[in-house]
């Protein structure tokens, strides 16, 4: 009974045989690996995945996993159980019952029980089987007698009359039994490399089926980031359109009461020069030339104050000017601004793998165990001294760039004063040359506790930027390719420092300095 039992739970609910090759579910329910995976196979254009046992619902199709301890229990189970039990074959002779049979003779062509195996003749010609129901198939079909030999040569089964004078005579044959001990150790062999290679099959499928997973997850982040960028850059502009055109009528209103006061003014004086105009024409028309002579002279007409005519006119057109276009320039800089900046966010390639190299590490910076961090030490290093090391407080990175687009980041703590950027490897690494931008074979961003703001230096060159330093980290962005570096402060959104524009001649190492604190580098955003 407990035997039924425990052969219950052997069975394959899908199947309804013993578990071959059993694997598990998450949920923690097992089936044969060809029928769960047929099963699978079945629901992969729904989208959507479930144990047919339990009917749990996975998004995605289920990791198999290997159930080694059952499958030892089947195995072992299978070896220690009646053979007949499996095969369901009865013996030839129970005619009353359905007896199990546990051996088949070949040559009778009948299956026995135990009750007449006992009974049975024990001639060599009579060779005894496992149960099987097919016995003809155990004979020559030519000579009607008992496959005993495997000829090697035709890789056929013979009988004793096929090897001595059948068309098999005069072949190298085998013992069935030798033939067949040698073929299922070359199964074996066969089937354990074919296990191997599944297993291999199988763990590149769960890979790719991490890559895939991956690439969804990146897709989703990028479709939300992208959203949140475009989102705030339709906020921008809205707000750019709304302070240009609020400009304008401002501007438009402001010319408009200067012209008009200037119109009132001239309106006065044409006045006053029609009245003398009047006046001097009386004066010509009377005939009393003492009148006109004792009368003021004409030159009195005019106001002294007044100077020329046509100085005038010209004093008074100055402000007749257009309205101001400073603001719609310094709008197209924003945008721009804001371009780069979604270009740089989104577009470039991914981070780049930076690692330090510590070949290069002046003697008193400290490189972290991942090469990620340099940090200021006043304990000296004792490094080896070598060509490629600085003199200084610098390190470059491992890899250099020649090609394509690339960005890493630097993250700042506690730094008194800093600096990175890129250069050639062919810098110097001894003297006041050796410091970033303190030659023409590297560009450097600088800034630390005693700069508020942000400076870039290339060929001893200082250039002072506007902005102030709010952020801890700061990008570098490398087009090798279009002759760009960038650099920028990763505030929300990102803020663009500085671009230098130029053609470069050697592969590119990035370069940190510092003269206190700690910097780490990372390629992730």
């Amino acid at each position: 009974m407990a035997s039924a039992d425990l052969r219950e739970e052997l069975l394959c609910s899908i199947c309804l045989h013993t578990y071959t090759d059993p694997v598990m579910l998450r949920c923690g329910h097992n089936f044969c690996r060809v029928c769960i995976d047929h099963a699978l196979d079945t629901k992969h254009k729904s989208g959507l995945y479930s144990c047919p046992e339990c009917r749990e619902e996975f998004q995605e199709r289920p990791a198999l996993m290997r159930n080694f301890a059952l499958r030892n229990i089947t195995e072992n189970f299978l070896f220690t159980q009646p053979t007949q039990m499996e095969t369901g074959i009865c013996c030839t002779y129970c005619v009353d019952s359905a007896v199990p049979a546990v051996k088949s003779c070949l040559h009778c062509e009948a299956s026995l029980c135990d009750k007449h195996l006992r009974v049975h003749s024990k001639t060599a010609e009579h060779v005894l089987s496992e149960p099987t129901t097919s016995l003809e198939n155990s004979k020559c079909s030519v000579h009607k007698k008992i496959l005993e030999y495997y000829c090697t040569e035709d890789s056929a089964c013979i009988c004793v009359s096929c090897s001595l004078v059948g068309e098999h005579r005069g072949h190298r044959v085998e013992m069935l039994d030798e033939a067949y001990e040698k073929k299922k150790k070359k199964l074996k062999n066969v089937l354990q490399k074919v296990t191997i290679k599944r297993e291999e099959t199988e763990k590149r499928v769960q890979s790719l089926g991490k890559q895939r997973r991956k690439a969804q997850e990146k897709a989703v982040y990028l479709t939300e980031r992208v959203t949140v960028l475009f989102r705030d850059l339709r906020r921008r502009l809205d707000d750019l359109e709304k302070r240009v055109l609020s400009e304008i009528p401002r501007q438009e209103e402001q010319v408009s009461l200067s012209v008009s006061a200037l119109i009132q003014q001239l309106e006065i004086k044409k006045d006053e020069l029609s009245g003398k105009m009047k006046h001097i024409e009386e004066l010509c028309n009377m005939t009393d030339p003492l009148t006109v002579l004792q009368g003021p002279d004409t030159g009195d007409l005019c106001d002294p104050e007044e100077g020329g005519g046509d100085e005038d006119t010209g004093r008074h057109d100055k402000p007749l000017h257009d309205l101001d276009v400073a603001v719609i320039s310094d709008t197209f800089r924003t945008l721009s601004d804001i371009i780069t900046g979604i270009r740089t966010g989104i577009y470039v390639e991914e981070p780049a793998d930076i690692l330090l190299d510590v070949n290069t590490a002046g003697n008193y910076i400290h490189l972290s165990d991942d090469l990620t961090t340099v940090s200021r030490t006043h304990m000296n290093q004792n490094r080896p001294e070598t060509a490629e090391r600085f003199q200084f407080n610098q390190v470059l990175s491992r890899k250099s760039f020649s090609s394509g687009r690339h960005y890493w980041d630097a993250e700042i703590s506690k730094a008194g004063s800093w600096r990175v950027g890129m250069c050639y490897p062919s810098m110097d690494r001894t003297g006041l040359q050796s410091y970033i931008g303190g030659n023409n074979k590297s560009w450097g961003l600088f800034g630390g506790k005693y700069n508020t703001q942000y400076g870039v230096i290339h060929d001893t060159t200082y250039i002072q930027l506007p902005h102030k330093i709010s952020s801890a980290r700061v990008r570098i962005c490398l087009d090798y390719d279009g002759g760009q570096l960038s650099f920028y402060e990763l505030c929300d959104p990102i803020r663009h420092l500085h671009t230098v524009t130029t053609t470069f001649t050697e592969p590119l190492h990035a370069v940190l300095w510092l003269h206190d604190g700690r910097l780490t580098i990372t390629g992730n955003l």
